[in-house]
């Protein structure tokens, strides 16, 4: 007798079924940690060890002070990686750079090269080291470089140390850079962040200055990002169109236990998992990434990891370093990393919570590396701590729609709002302590002297707000945790530069206001402090309304912040706008972070992204619906035809198989009918290409909800055909692996 022939959909649930339960962790260490990490970096360290004590001194002065690399020094620093590199089996080198794609670019190049007498030697020289030409032609620029402009230039950032990746048998040298059009346009992530950063440094100098603190270098951003994920069966992903295409499940209906039983939180790592994520670690630990957390998180087969907290720049190059290890690694191990905001409906997403904050760079040792955002130990330092919250909630108030088109991907669409992450009003939450406080200080219930007034509101002293003073809200989307902001808004699968360069320019802004306020109102015989107690107090009154204590996820909250005149941009395209708007050209131009042409051409690079984004959903799922949906509903349509069609020869009476016959007709024919609406307004979409603002209007909307109507029709299928001829892994399969 002739086995059955099995799906490929019940093969793999077989085949993974039978699965060793945890896979060999090949090239895991057992030696502690710090026996290894950073093993495949060459940073501050190696090179103070490894370069003439003249020329290292210049290269940390660039990067301790974020200038320029003296091109004299290049090609002994160039020299010095070529060795350590070739030692540790590199054959090629790349600048290894972020272009507009939310990924990682690089080209590769050989250390190959001949000498005069034809003989081939390994070379690297420092201009090879400091600049590199890769076609610019390719990269999305929002109009900045024409199709038939092709040359671009990456150059080096020497605050981000130099890396080996290992891959199978090949280990490439990699020079975190910045990535640079021919007339000099930002065609990457990394050159505005470190513009903002050096702006919002110098802006923040000014004001220390002006409070009395003398000597200080740089003021810096601190940066870490809490990255979440999803984990699933590589064999599953592969089976599923959808994911492959756009990441999310566009189909699947929800299984009767998702993420109710809250017991997959923080619950114990799955075994198989866990060798997975052990070998990230040690991947991300020899390339010199901190990750200090690993837990479950709330919806099954959801995870997070987080580092400790960098200057920024590097915080944004080792996240890059995470998302592209989670993915390469999670194959070794036969699983899927997913990192779109949100891959499967009805449980939660994923987002990447940026906790940042400032610190300074000083030549004194009193000072250098204090947290401007922590809490100190007299009057004047919480002083100081005051008026850099008060810049910090001017700039979101301000700037609030920025922020939020900063956040603004397909993916967080669907994220945002949904009961499980922040919604897309933006927001402050400053716990109890502090907003006590500053509605104290913006009522003017304190003394006019800043001494007595510190005193007087029981925050002479608040080293206290380190120690869970102040509780968390989960549900606001920037938080403020004892000595830091958590922007917790952000996408999973998003570039943590952009966002971080909005809010780093928001800052800048409301700081230079706020030294400017101080020096006009300075007055013979009135101490600094009285007179930034008096602007702090106006900075406080006039940001009331950025501040929520409350349950951002409420319907109470929606129509409280509309009241208040918050925005509430729930989709990308009117979000993205907010980069066009008067006060955002003003803001970013003035700073020098963007010119106009480069803040038009990030705007039109994320739309256009939206609108492909979209297009590749309404395609792939009409597609699923044509070749899987409708064809395993036709099936079992027939087989209840065919079997009632036998009981009705046979002279039964009872034949219950016309009804669920004609149900599940019925049902197809809905389908069919939104499936013919989406093609109709897909199709409208498609002529929309030479306008895309209407375009995304269209997608956002229209296409959108058709899309979302299609998938109940389907997903109503899913729940009535037979488990045999269902062709898709279901959500229990994916995500309740056995």
């Amino acid at each position: 007798m002739t086995a059955p022939v099995l799906s490929p959909r019940k093969s793999t649930l077989l085949e993974l079924a039978a699965r060793s339960p945890r896979p060999e962790m090949d090239g895991v260490a057992s030696v502690p940690t710090s026996a290894y990490f950073g093993m495949n970096t060459f940073g501050a360290r190696q090179m103070r060890d490894k370069l003439p004590k003249d020329v290292y001194a210049k290269l940390a002065a660039a990067i301790r002070h974020g200038k320029k690399l003296d091109i004299d020094v290049a090609p002994t620093v160039a020299q010095v990686i070529k060795e350590w590199a070739i030692g540790r089996g590199v054959t090629h080198f790349t600048h290894w750079f972020q272009p507009q794609t939310g990924l990682t670019a690089e080209k590769h190049d050989a250390f190959l090269s001949f000498d005069d007498n034809k003989q081939p030697m390994e070379s690297f020289t420092g201009a090879q080291l400091i600049q590199s030409e890769p076609d610019a032609s390719s990269f999305p620029s929002g109009g900045l470089r024409a199709t038939w402009e092709a040359r671009g230039y990456t150059a080096w950032n020497p605050a981000s140390p130099v890396f080996i990746v290992e891959s199978g048998n090949t280990r490439t040298l990699c020079i975190p850079s910045v990535f640079i059009g021919y007339n000099g346009e930002a065609l990457d992530e990394m050159t505005p962040l470190l513009r903002s950063s050096d702006v919002l440094s110098q802006k923040a100098i000014a004001l220390l200055e002006l409070l009395g603190e003398g000597g200080i270098q740089r003021v810096y951003t601190t940066l870490g990002a809490e990255q979440e994920y999803f984990l699933i069966d590589r064999k599953h992903f592969a089976l599923r169109p959808d994911l492959v295409m756009s990441g999310r499940s566009l189909v699947g209906a929800p299984p009767p236990r998702g993420q109710q039983l809250e017991d997959h939180y923080f619950g114990g790592i799955p075994e198989r998992i866990q060798a997975c994520i052990s070998e990230v670690e040690h991947e991300l630990y020899k390339l010199g990434v901190p990750i200090v957390t690993r837990h479950n998180e709330v919806a099954p087969c959801q995870f997070e990891m987080a580092p400790m907290f960098e200057e920024t720049d590097i915080a944004v190059d080792h996240n890059q370093m995470v998302m592209s290890v989670l993915r390469k690694v999670a194959l070794r191990h036969g699983l899927q990393a997913v990192l779109h905001e949100k891959p499967f409906a009805g449980i939660n997403g994923s987002g990447k919570h940026c906790n940042w904050s400032l610190s300074i760079a000083a030549d004194n040792p009193d000072l250098d590396g204090q947290n401007l955002l922590k809490p100190g130990k007299t009057p004047h330092q919480n002083l100081r701590f005051l008026v850099f919250l008060a810049a910090v909630l001017r700039g979101v108030h301000r700037h609030a729609g920025l922020l939020r088109a900063g956040i603004a991907t397909s993916g967080n669409e669907h994220r945002l709002g949904a009961n499980e992450a922040p919604p897309a009003i933006i927001s402050v939450f400053m716990g109890a302590m502090l907003t006590r406080v500053i509605e104290a200080i913006a009522a003017g219930k304190s003394s006019a002297n800043a001494a007595q007034a510190m005193i007087k509101l029981g925050v002479a002293r608040l080293p206290e707000i380190e120690k869970d003073n102040t509780d968390r809200n989960r549900t606001s989307p920037f938080a403020f945790t004892g000595n830091k902001f958590e922007f917790r808004a952000v996408g999973s699968s998003a570039s943590i530069a952009f966002p971080i360069v909005l809010l780093n320019a928001a800052v800048a802004e409301a700081i230079g206001e706020i030294t400017e306020q101080i020096r006009a109102n300075m007055k013979r015989g009135r101490s600094v402090d009285d007179v930034v107690l008096a602007v702090v107090r106006e900075v406080f009154k006039e940001t009331a309304t950025i501040r929520f204590e409350g349950n951002n996820y409420s319907e109470e909250w929606v129509k409280e912040a509309a009241k208040r005149g918050l925005p509430n941009l729930r989709r990308s395209p009117e979000a993205l706008d907010q980069l066009l708007t008067r006060s955002s050209r003003a803001l970013l131009t003035k700073l020098g972070i963007f010119t106009k042409a480069e803040l038009e051409s990030r705007f039109h690079v994320r739309l256009e992204r939206y609108i492909k984004d979209m297009l590749i959903e309404a395609h792939t799922l009409t597609e699923i619906l044509d070749t899987h949906v409708l064809p395993a509903a036709f099936s079992y349509s027939g087989e209840l035809a065919t079997s009632a069609a036998h009981a009705a020869s046979a002279g039964i009476t009872s034949v219950p198989q016309v009804a669920a016959a004609n149900e599940v007709g019925t049902m197809i024919e809905a389908l069919v009918s939104a499936r013919n609406a989406l093609v109709d307004l897909l199709t409208k979409a498609e002529h929309l290409h030479d306008d895309a603002p209407k375009q995304a209007k269209l997608l956002t909307s229209g296409v959108a909800d058709a899309m979302a109507a299609a998938r109940a029709c389907s997903d109503a299928l899913e729940l009535k055909i037979s488990d045999e001829l269902w062709p898709l892994p279901k959500y229990r399969e994916m995500l309740f692996p056995v």
